[in-house]
């Protein structure tokens, strides 16, 4: 069932329904959202597909989705890295994986108010950073799984701490919404962010030929103002194609939908209203004939790869379009400027 939250603007650039409409069909009646039809799920990217659920107005349909994930939550507040119809198939327990779901709760409070569903997530959400937090290592990073063995693996992924990053930040502004002191939580991000804006070699996995890595940490709000801006323009040349989009890593002519949206994101979150704008509407003829979009494409043949409709790409796109456009009290989760605004982060010098 669809709620229009509100009139689409004029100019807003993508058709949400069919865009929208794509991850409600693909969801299951569990509420499970797999990356699309007869693929695994992972819990980061059913969130993120959820989160496209609730700008789409499919609000009962994104409940669905985090109620599915706190039913099948672990005893330690993890979740296994992928299922196939609600069957754990990997049964690594990531960090930042099972973090996301604080962003997606806080993205569903924002845009409908709903403290009754927030009271309700509260224990998951709880959990689940209270397990991210275990795993941090004395430095500040986050370890990023345990094993399917039950081994702490001491990797630690920039892009993933960055991840959990934003996650905690919306945990805390949950808990202050509840009345609740987690204070601990607070002094975790501290450090977490210490980690990394100050010491990049703690993150001992090489990932610096993926964009992720580069746009991340601003995208989280680690790094803002000056030091997001220098990162923005240090690192532009190596990943972004002009007038098609973001490389997924640096040295493959393979432009990601998703990821040019997530720096289209990145760019709105530190206040660059025009390049963000410009850079999503790069992507904007990427679609298929139902409206939904490419996951990818190579350059310059423009081979679509790969061919299926993923629901987490689609949901980038509807968050990267709330972000500039406007549609939803949610736009501006990123924001930096909404952070400052509305809730206290600990700053680092």
């Amino acid at each position: 069932m669809r709620l229009k939250l509100c009139p689409c603007k004029q100019n807003f650039p993508i058709d949400i329904d069919l865009v929208a409409g794509l991850i409600a069909k693909t969801q299951k009646q569990s509420g499970e959202i797999p990356w699309c039809e007869g693929e695994k799920t992972d819990p980061w990217d059913h969130v993120e597909a959820a989160m496209g659920l609730s700008i789409g107005g499919y609000l009962e349909e994104a409940r669905r989705a985090y109620e599915w994930l706190a039913q099948i939550q672990l005893d330690d507040g993890s979740w296994y890295t992928a299922y196939v119809n609600g069957v754990p198939i990997d049964r690594t327990r990531d960090t930042n994986f099972s973090s996301y779901i604080a962003v997606g709760v806080f993205h569903y409070y924002l845009i409908t108010g709903d403290l009754i569903f927030l009271k309700k997530m509260w224990p998951t959400i709880k959990s689940a950073i209270n397990f991210v937090l275990d795993l941090q290592a004395p430095d500040g990073e986050i370890f990023w799984a345990i094993s399917p063995q039950g081994r702490i693996d001491s990797t630690a992924l920039l892009t993933g701490s960055s991840s959990v990053y934003m996650s905690i930040k919306c945990a805390l502004a949950i808990a202050k919404l509840l009345n609740e002191n987690m204070s601990v939580w607070g002094k975790g991000l501290v450090r977490l962010r210490h980690a990394i804006v100050n010491l990049p070699d703690r993150f001992n996995k090489d990932k610096s030929r993926y964009s992720m890595d580069w746009f991340y940490p601003i995208l989280s709000g680690a790094v803002t103002g000056r030091k997001a801006q220098q990162r923005i323009d240090k690192f532009w040349d190596k990943f972004v194609i002009k007038n098609k989009g973001v490389r997924c890593v640096s040295d493959r002519p393979w432009v990601t939908v998703a990821e040019t949206c997530e720096l289209s994101l990145a760019l709105s979150a530190i206040g660059n209203m025009h390049l963000s704008e410009t850079v999503f509407s790069w992507i904007q003829k990427r679609t298929n004939s139902d409206g939904s979009y490419w996951c990818g494409f190579t350059c310059p043949d423009m081979t679509i790869w790969p061919k299926y409709k993923s629901t987490w790409t689609n949901a980038a796109v509807l968050i990267a379009a709330d972000a500039i456009y406007r549609h939803t009290r949610a736009c501006r989760l990123f924001n930096h400027r909404f952070w400052m605004e509305k809730f206290e982060v600990p700053k680092v010098n």
